[in-house]
């Protein structure tokens, strides 16, 4: 029986098997290694990188294709919200220190999951992430550029990031209106130790509003909390790299 794209998980499948090939061929699944896909659908990625791997654990939260995937011999399907998941205890139940991660995330709830993602990347050694092209290019985004902001910095604190594939619309069924693209992000060693929830509100006054010099925003909040030190808030938040964010909330932390 045909399976339906329901809109609210946000579902449009892959149908391109050049855009299929590529993306196996950016993520290299080798034999033995513990791979985890979000949202396979129908399988479209998920075969290819069975065959590959021997083994693949999924996450599917449409109970329909959660149904379908289980009848595949080679896959372990966890039936769940992906922003419920414990990575950790995924990596754990599959005996590994770190997992890789890829899929092809629903657009309409894309930077949760990155976000969810991030307290686990000490266990993840990639991700590979099919999303829109507009969100992957705030992601890799450089300072002084009109797609810099909080995912930007955010995410670059804790990733190497590179967009590895652009993907038209036609490549799916059904297509979605907008381009899409595929990130392939890389957890950093030497990312600095700071509390993610204060970088977080800090980034998030930062660019709470974007036309306006930091002394408007950050200035205040930084003022309201005592802080004597260094910063220029004579700047837009787009201006500051992200070593600046991250110089500034290790020394609120002192």
């Amino acid at each position: 029986m045909k399976h339906i794209p329901r809109k609210r998980f946000g579902q449009h499948f892959l149908a391109d098997p050049a855009v299929i090939d590529a993306i196996v061929r950016a993520i290299d699944p080798r034999p033995g290694q513990a791979v985890v896909e979000i949202g396979p659908g129908l399988a479209a990625l998920t075969q290819p990188l069975v065959e590959r791997l021997g083994l693949l654990t999924v996450i599917e939260l449409d109970r329909d294709l959660a149904a379908r995937l289980r009848a595949h011999p080679q896959l372990t399907v966890i039936e769940s919200d992906v922003l419920k998941v414990d990575f950790a205890q995924v990596a754990q139940a599959l005996a590994a220190t770190k997992i890789r991660v890829t899929g092809n995330l629903p657009y309409n709830i894309s930077s949760p999951i990155l976000f969810h993602l991030l307290p686990f990347a000490d266990g993840i050694e990639d991700q590979h992430f099919m999303l829109q092209k507009e969100v992957v290019d705030r992601m890799v985004a450089a300072p002084s550029t009109s797609d810099y902001g909080r995912l930007s910095v955010m995410l670059q604190w804790r990733y190497a990031m590179e967009c590895v594939l652009t993907v038209p619309p036609d490549a799916f069924d059904p297509p979605p209106r907008v381009m899409s693209a595929v990130v392939r992000m890389q957890p950093r060693a030497d990312f600095a130790p700071v509390d993610a929830a204060l970088l977080s509100e800090l980034v998030q006054v930062a660019f709470s509003q974007r036309r306006k010099l930091l002394r408007h925003t950050l200035g205040r909040w930084l003022e309201a909390r005592g802080f004597t030190g260094e910063f220029d808030v004579q700047r837009r938040a787009e201006e500051v790299p992200v070593d600046e964010y991250l110089a500034l909330a290790t020394s609120l932390q002192k």
